[in-house]
């Protein structure tokens, strides 16, 4: 299995976890005297089955990210890390820009004025600079992801 394909499932994996989870809930409480339209103990085995698989699931991906090279200096896993570093930081700085150009009118000359103390254009500059190395990584990423086959 190549490991975006594991990614895939892990996912699924997530997913059906919290519908049982769900399921579990909504029958853990009934009237007296009505029958649960799903058995706890039924759905607990389910969840607990899932749980394993995810957790070998889970091994297995990250064996890979540590084990296989993105380039010359970095393992898979460092570059989700840097990716995700890429990501807060263009979120950030995205935040800023858009909360230092916010425009208040001023209808009078007694009232408030409020001005930038941060460089906006050079901030979105900044923003969009990371949001370009982001693609780029990303885009090597989901190719190693496809090129990759899962270890065990």
């Amino acid at each position: 299995m190549k490991l975006a394909e594991a990614l895939i499932l892990r996912s699924d994996l997530q997913k059906r976890f919290e519908q049982v989870k769900y399921r579990l809930a909504s029958n853990s409480k009934i009237q007296e005297g009505e029958e649960p339209a799903e058995q706890p103990a039924g759905l607990l085995k389910e969840m607990d089955t899932l749980l394993g698989q995810l957790a070998l699931l889970i091994q297995q991906i990250n064996r890979t990210n540590n084990t296989v090279r993105l380039d010359d200096t970095r393992t898979l896993a460092d570059g989700l890390v840097e990716r995700d570093i890429l990501s807060m930081r263009r979120q950030a700085l995205t935040e800023l820009a858009q909360s230092a150009s916010i425009r208040q009118d001023r209808f009078t000359r007694t009232e408030v004025r409020f001005i930038s103390t941060v460089d906006v254009g050079e901030l979105q500059r900044e923003a969009d600079r990371l949001a370009k190395t982001y693609r780029e990584l990303d885009t090597r990423i989901q190719e190693m992801n496809w090129l990759t086959t899962l270890l065990d």
